[in-house]
């Protein structure tokens, strides 16, 4: 009988593995036949207006003939955008059934009715849920058992009635959870207003706190909350203010200012609750003050002075601050101190430094300390036993995946919950028991239809960069796909604020995979994926290494014969569009088409403006050009100061005209240098979302539907239109 079933096995195995081979082979088929894109001819795109206008600085001299699209109230600039859109919808007008089918085809894949895994916090299941068709999320919550009585706290879908754009903020309720505070934006530029309902009642308070930046935290005594607020100009949030509950907003208190214009506020309240942090930071530097929350009119008291490019973070248990620091640590060290006495000469070494690991982040329970840690380029969870010193690691066996803790409010339990995903595991909440190491899991990301992981591999390689240095590489492709270097291949990269970019799961992507799609994500220095070095390796004077470890990548990719350069494509948002930028005019002719979303690419010029968000804050990150030493380095990689006569890709490129992260004119200009200087026949597209911010749209289907616009893009390239 087990000889009979083995046997039973091997043949469904042969089965299943020539299937995916039929598949695979009738798309390489279908492409082979296919006569590439069939964008239509003889449709002139617009033709931008040009006023050279000269840049001096430091000697140097540049020509701006688009400077003139900054003007967001000039009708010329509207004009132009509307220009740019009709001509997009021109040129890929033949495509919108395909798009139309992608999108019902992705959100098929989506449970529409979902909801989260529920928190308990004072008494109640805390939760978020979606209902069938409802573009936002309700949140909610049952009394003591998730049998009680639902009670909806905030509907987003009621608030966005009638609004291009709705963006909640800040959510929080008082610690007697009879009040609600939360912030909404409905412009796209990340300023918010600060609203309160009596949960109670469901009637909403005549108390409204404007333009601020949706940051907020309840102090303990139910009527007062400390929020953060925004120069009006460049965005920077630079005010930390207390509010109580009935009182006129315009004569809150002022409980912070930050003069410094390269550090940014927040306000947080510990996990303990029984403190109120008040966060200054830069790029390289923090500072932590701190109010007890039953004392909201207290004084802050600073935790630890400011130090260049000492950064540290800290969270609140028994009578000690636990601060993760880099102080003589390059990769972070964990160390504790009294509440009472909380200098850095009363610090205590918990965690020592290590060079080959990163500390990631900590979580604190009363029998055990959990550490987030980065090994050889992928997340561990350590688990410290606090009286015995004991440690385990909590194992996982995939190749790529990330793995993080999740809320966990309490600290008397020895349950801690995390999340896991990978390129091929749909996102899943898990409880993971501290003393007896069982794993339970909670929920997992429902993918609807006939999605199976088995169909998918995952792999992580490493490329080579020019200076020797191993880049790690997450890769995933459908299961049959031949290594002939005859895949089309999208890969995608960031590397910037030292933020590591995981390989996390996404329904979406398998419209992509399932027609045939290799997906890789170079994880380029500038990011933290390898350890701290890895981001100072890749900014400032070594921010061209993120450059070119994405070539190095895609070289890689090519000589491995995962794919070719003219079935390679590129993919960046944000800062990975300023990355995906400066590749293509270092190596236009590695790659097919590249799609670059809302992407920071004027950065000479941006940087020059301390008028414009972000500018003072990320010095530290870029450099500051009114340093001739800075203004060089910058000047060399930034994709529209170099802009040359070349054959550039087939290009399409994403705005928001609300952007308050990366302005719309930036795209807009380079969009317009491009078309004036390309030598190719290929297409560059510029989509605006007039109605949206930095993230796109509001809606959860809404942003579905630019998935598809740029997937469209791609697999018409592909000549893959079904």
């Amino acid at each position: 009988m087990r000889v009979k079933a083995v046997l039973s096995s091997k043949y469904i195995i042969k089965l299943y593995a020539a299937r995916c081979a039929l598949i695979m082979n009738e798309l390489n088929q279908h492409r082979k036949h296919s006569s590439g894109p069939a964008f239509p001819e003889g449709i002139q795109p617009p033709v931008a207006r040009q006023i050279p206008v000269e840049l001096s600085m430091h000697g140097h001299t540049r020509i701006d003939p688009f400077f003139w699209m900054k003007d967001r109230d000039n009708p010329a600039v509207i004009d132009y955008l509307k220009a740019e859109n009709d001509y997009l919808k021109a040129i890929t007008g033949h495509t919108d059934a395909f798009q139309e089918a992608l999108f019902s085809e992705m959100r098929a894949r989506i449970k529409e009715d979902d909801s989260s895994v529920p928190y308990f916090l004072n008494g109640y299941f805390y939760y978020t849920r979606y209902e069938e068709g409802q573009e936002y999320p309700i949140y909610a919550r049952r009394f003591e058992t998730m049998e009680s009585d639902e009670e909806i706290i905030l509907n987003v879908n009621e608030l966005a009635e009638g609004q291009s754009y709705t963006s909640v903020g800040g959510v929080s309720v008082s610690n007697d959870a009879r009040l609600l505070a939360f912030s909404v934006d409905h412009v796209g530029r990340r300023i918010y207003t600060i609203r309160f309902k009596n949960l109670e009642t469901g009637a909403f308070l005549e108390d409204e706190i404007p333009d601020v930046t949706g940051n907020l935290s309840w102090a303990a005594d139910n009527a007062t909350i400390f929020y953060s607020k925004q120069d009006p100009q460049t965005l920077r949030s630079y005010q930390i203010y207390r509010h109580r509950l009935g009182s006129n907003p315009a004569a809150n208190a002022l409980v912070f200012q930050e003069d410094d214009e390269t550090f940014t506020t927040y306000v947080k309240r510990t996990k303990s609750r029984a403190y109120i942090m008040l966060v200054s930071y830069s790029t390289v530097s923090t500072e932590y003050r701190f109010i007890p929350a039953d004392k909201p009119t207290a004084t802050p008291e600073l935790l630890q002075a400011r130090a260049r490019h000492h950064e540290y973070f800290a969270d609140h248990f028994g009578d000690h601050f636990y601060i993760r620091t880099n102080h003589e640590a390059q990769n972070f060290r964990l160390m504790r101190v009294p509440v009472a006495a909380p200098g850095m000469a009363n610090w205590e070494e918990i965690i020592p430094h290590r060079p080959d690991v990163l500390l990631e982040g900590i979580d604190i329970f009363a029998r055990y300390l959990v550490l987030s840690e980065v090994q050889n380029g992928l997340p561990v969870i350590r688990i410290r036993e606090w009286e015995s010193g004991a440690e385990h690691y909590m194992a996982f066996d995939e190749p790529a995946y990330l793995a993080y803790t999740t809320t966990n409010l309490a600290f008397d339990t020895p349950v801690l919950r995390y999340g896991y995903t990978s390129l091929t595991t749909p996102n899943s909440i898990y409880e993971y028991n501290m003393e007896t190491r069982a794993h339970t899991l909670l929920k997992q990301q429902e993918v609807r239809g006939d999605f199976s992981r088995e169909n998918y591999v995952t792999e992580r390689h490493f490329a080579t960069a020019a200076d020797g240095t191993r880049i790690p590489v997450s890769l995933v492709y459908r299961k049959g796909l031949r290594k002939n270097g005859q895949n089309p291949l999208l890969q995608y990269g960031y590397g910037s604020y030292g933020y590591s970019m995981p390989p996390t799961f996404s329904s979406a992507r398998l419209s992509l995979l399932d027609r045939g799609f290799a997906f890789a994500i170079a994880h380029v220095r500038g990011g933290e994926e390898m350890g701290r070095a890895w981001y100072e390796q890749g900014k400032l004077e070594n921010k061209m290494n993120t450059f070119t470890d994405f070539i190095a990548v895609s070289e890689y990719l090519i000589a491995q014969r995962f794919t070719n350069p003219s079935q390679l494509y590129a993919m960046g948002g944000s800062a990975g569009g300023l990355l995906v930028g400066a590749v293509m005019n270092l190596r236009p002719d590695l790659y097919n088409g590249i799609v670059a979303q809302v992407p920071f690419v004027d950065v000479v010029t941006t940087m020059l403006d301390d008028s414009i968000p972000l500018t003072t804050g990320e010095y530290d990150e870029w450099g500051n050009p009114n340093d001739p030493h800075f203004y060089e380095i910058m000047l060399a990689y930034s994709p529209y100061d170099q802009v040359s006569a070349q054959a550039y890709p087939h290009l399409l490129v994403t705005s928001g005209l609300h952007d308050s992260q990366v302005q719309y004119w930036e795209p807009t200009k380079w969009v317009a240098r491009l078309r004036e200087r390309n030598t190719s026949e290929n297409v560059i597209l510029l989509n605006t979302n007039m109605d949206a911010g930095h993230g796109g749209a509001s809606g959860r289907f809404q942003r579905l539907c630019e998935v598809a616009m740029e997937y469209a893009f791609l697999l018409e390239l592909e000549g893959i239109r079904s």
